[in-house]
């Protein structure tokens, strides 16, 4: 991992040195269309990720649970009653979870219908091989089969419609994360000021004006950008790159920046546009209030199978506070946390809070080649 040292005022705004980045691929348009178009839908087989099966699972308990009450009289009844059921219930639930799994790809080709009834019909036979289970270690004397297959149609039906929902819930996310940012960009002091200083320097140092107008009309180019589901870590370092550069000029030896970047973390997923607000955050609240400025540092790390980036702000003294320091409202930050859970689910971990004289935002997510 990396630890290059912090910028001071006489560094130039741009981003670190080329033999300290990330490096961030580029991306090319896509040329498979189609297979772009299926990534907009809804997925209904989307029972890979950890929290779909345990959800899954606790669904189908609690409908057991409820449904061998209208058979037995008392409490020691209903245990074993339940555990029979259970006996049968769980091992179908999770071979109908791994069936969708494995089938996930071949089965979004087909219309969206046929991959409904492809879906009740592996809850079907998952069902029948459950009540196959019981009937085989004699705790059933009739095997019911045809119920057991329309119930375990039933359960698959309402695990994919659950499915569905939550998958329609990234679009409106992304959609409004993506419209707070763009109105992020066009903020009048921000745009004002990044011009302002431009043209301060278009005399004196046209290089470094020209500069700072390229990371602008990046950072206008990703906030119209037509979002995806994701992007990497490294496209998020690359376009905080470009902002704090502009803020370099902007506060000069105010801000004070510091990164430790791990090559080894660069591939790990993120919703676009995830990182950028957090270190405007770090400068609104860390920066702007003081007049001796503060340190802004960005660490990624992998560990293991997970990869942690955090966030740390220096926060201003309270003496030069002539009235009490503004305070944000989290909705940044709400907006980050429920992002990361839409595409991370119970995988990643997400805190923000004071730690000592600094503010630290730190995410966990899974790391991925």
């Amino acid at each position: 991992m990396r630890n290059p040292p912090i910028l001071s005022a006489s560094s130039t705004p741009s981003p670190p040195p080329s033999s300290e980045r990330v490096r961030t691929p580029t991306r090319e348009p896509s040329r498979e269309p189609v297979r772009e178009a299926l990534r907009a839908e809804p997925s209904i087989f989307d029972a890979c990720q950890i929290g779909v099966v345990l959800r899954t699972v606790v669904f189908v308990e609690v409908v057991v649970a409820i449904a061998t009450l209208f058979v037995v009289a008392t409490p020691g009844e209903w245990l074993v009653q339940a555990a029979t059921v259970t006996g049968g219930a769980l091992p179908a639930t999770l071979l109908w979870l791994v069936a969708a799994c494995g089938l996930k790809k071949p089965l979004r080709r087909l219309p969206k219908q046929w991959q409904y009834a492809a879906g009740a019909v592996l809850g079907a036979l998952a069902a029948t091989y459950g009540c196959g289970l019981l009937r085989l270690t004699g705790v059933l004397a009739h095997a019911p089969w045809l119920a057991s297959g329309f119930a375990g149609a039933l359960f698959a039906g309402l695990v994919m419609a659950a499915m569905v929902l939550r998958a329609r819930g990234q679009t409106p996310a992304a959609t409004t994360a993506r419209l707070e940012e763009l109105q992020s960009r066009i903020r009048p002091h921000f745009l004002f000021n990044t011009l302002n200083s431009a043209i301060a320097l278009v005399r004196e140092e046209p290089a470094k004006a020209e500069t700072m107008l390229e990371d602008l009309a990046e950072l206008f180019r990703q906030a119209l950008a037509d979002p995806g589901e994701s992007g990497t870590l490294a496209d998020e370092i690359a376009l905080a790159e470009r902002y704090l550069a502009i803020e370099q000029v902007r506060f000069g030896d105010r801000l004070r920046i510091r990164w430790d970047l791990d090559a080894a973390a660069s591939s790990a997923r993120l919703p676009p546009l995830l990182l950028q607000p957090l270190v405007e955050n770090a400068i609104k609240h860390g920066v702007e209030p003081s007049p001796l400025g503060a340190k802004v540092r960005i660490r990624t790390e992998r560990r293991g199978d997970m990869v942690v980036i955090e966030v740390v702000n220096s926060l201003p003294p309270l003496r030069w506070a002539d009235e009490p320091l503004p305070r944000g409202h989290g909705i940044a930050l709400a907006n980050v946390r429920d992002r990361l859970r839409l595409l991370h689910d119970m995988q990643m971990q997400f805190s923000a809070g004071m730690d000592q004289k600094n503010y630290r935002v730190r995410i966990a997510i899974p790391a991925e080649s």
